[in-house]
C-alpha cells in the first residue's frame, strides 16, 4: 500500500514506499565507478533519484517498468529533489492499486465523450458520417477509447488523455476550418478524431503508462491506418479519393519525417492538422510542465525538450 505521494515530498524527507521505475540511465564517476541515475513516478508526477554505491547489489532484478520500494532521503541538485536511493526492490504487480500510478484526467469522460459525439453529429459527409458512426457503434473500440492516454510522459499522458486531446482538437479543428476558405470541414474533423486512434493499442495502461510490444513494433500510425482500413471496408462504396486523403492526414500528423511521419503533410487540411496536433499538445505539456513547479517561483526550472525556462508571473505580496 502506497503511503506517499511524490507531490508531498520535500527536501530532507526520508522515502520508504513504492513507485514506478519509469527510467534508469547507467553513468560512471569520474573514478570509474559506476552510478545510476533513475526516475520514480506515482499518480501526481516524477521525481529524480540516484544510486551511488552498490549499484549492482541495489538495481539487481528491476528494470524500467517495473514497480519498486525505495528506501533513501530527499536532497536537492541543481534546483530540484532527488532522492539518494541507499535500497530499492521490485514489487509484484498483484500487490499494487494501481489508481495510486495512473494519473488521470481532472475532466468528466462521459461529458467529453458526448461533446465530442455532439461535433460528430454536425458532420454533413454523409459517408464521413457513416465512418464514424461505425466506430462510435464498436462498444470494444469506445471503451478503450475514453480511457486510453495519448502519450507515456509528453502530453495528456494520463487516462482519458487520448479524449481529452481528440475533443480539443476536434474543436479547434471545427473553428479552424471556417476562417479559411475552401477548407473540407468535415474531413478535418474526422482528421482530427481518427489522427491517434491508434494509441488505444499503442501504449498499456492496467498498471502504468508504458509502451505495448505491438505499440514499440508497429507505432500508432501504423496501427491507426489499419483500424481505419479495416471499418473502411463495412462501408460500401466509400470513395477511394477520400479514403486516401483520410489516410494521408493520419499518416502526415506529426508534420516531418523526423518526427515519425512516413510522409509530410500534402493537402491543406493535412496541413491544418499537423498546426492543431502541435498547438494542443505543446499547450497542454507545457501546462502540465508549468504546474508540477515550485508555485511560489515566478520562472520554471530549465525544460530540457523545449529548451526554455517558463514564465509563471509574479505573485502578488
Amino acid at each position: 500500500m502506497k503511503k506517499r505521494f511524490i507531490a508531498d515530498i520535500r527536501a530532507g524527507d526520508i522515502v520508504d514506499d513504492i513507485f514506478v521505475l519509469f527510467e534508469k540511465i547507467l553513468s560512471q564517476k569520474r573514478d570509474g565507478n559506476n552510478f545510476l541515475n533513475i526516475t520514480l513516478s506515482d499518480k501526481t508526477g516524477m521525481i529524480k533519484g540516484v544510486v551511488w554505491d552498490d549499484v549492482d547489489a541495489i538495481t539487481a532484478g528491476t528494470t524500467s517498468g517495473d514497480f519498486v520500494h525505495v528506501n533513501g532521503h530527499v536532497g536537492e541538485y541543481r534546483g530540484a529533489l532527488q532522492v539518494v536511493i541507499k535500497k530499492m526492490g521490485s514489487v509484484p504487480a498483484d500487490r499494487i492499486d494501481s489508481a495510486d500510478f495512473l494519473p488521470q484526467t481532472t475532466r468528466d469522460i462521459e461529458g467529453m465523450f458526448d461533446r465530442l459525439s455532439r461535433i460528430t453529429d454536425s458532420i454533413k459527409t454523409e459517408y464521413l458520417k457513416r465512418l464514424v458512426e461505425a466506430f462510435w457503434k464498436d462498444e470494444a473500440f469506445v471503451r478503450k477509447f475514453k480511457t486510453a492516454p495519448a502519450a507515456k510522459k509528453m502530453h495528456h499522458a494520463y487516462i482519458g488523455g487520448l479524449l481529452e486531446h481528440t475533443l480539443s482538437m476536434a474543436s479547434l479543428a471545427d473553428k479552424i476550418a471556417g476562417h479559411y476558405s475552401g477548407v473540407d470541414r468535415d474531413l478535418l474533423i474526422v482528421g482530427a478524431i481518427f489522427h491517434d486512434i491508434g494509441k488505444i493499442d499503442e501504449f498499456e495502461y492496467r498498471f502504468k503508462i508504458d509502451y505495448s510490444d505491438k505499440g514499440r513494433l508497429l507505432n500508432h500510425i501504423v496501427i491507426g491506418l489499419k483500424m481505419v482500413d479495416e471499418k473502411l471496408s463495412e462501408i460500401e462504396q466509400f470513395p477511394e479519393d477520400q479514403a486516401l486523403m483520410l489516410k494521408h492526414m493520419i499518416v502526415s500528423h506529426h508534420g516531418a519525417r523526423e518526427f515519425g511521419s512516413p510522409e509530410p503533410p500534402k493537402i491543406i487540411e493535412a496541413v491544418l492538422l499537423n498546426y492543431i496536433d502541435e498547438i494542443d499538445s505543446k499547450v497542454n505539456g507545457i501546462r502540465d510542465f508549468m504546474a508540477s513547479e515550485d508555485a511560489d517561483e515566478t520562472w520554471t526550472s530549465y525544460h530540457r525538450i523545449l529548451e526554455r525556462h517558463f514564465y509563471k508571473g509574479k505573485k502578488n505580496s
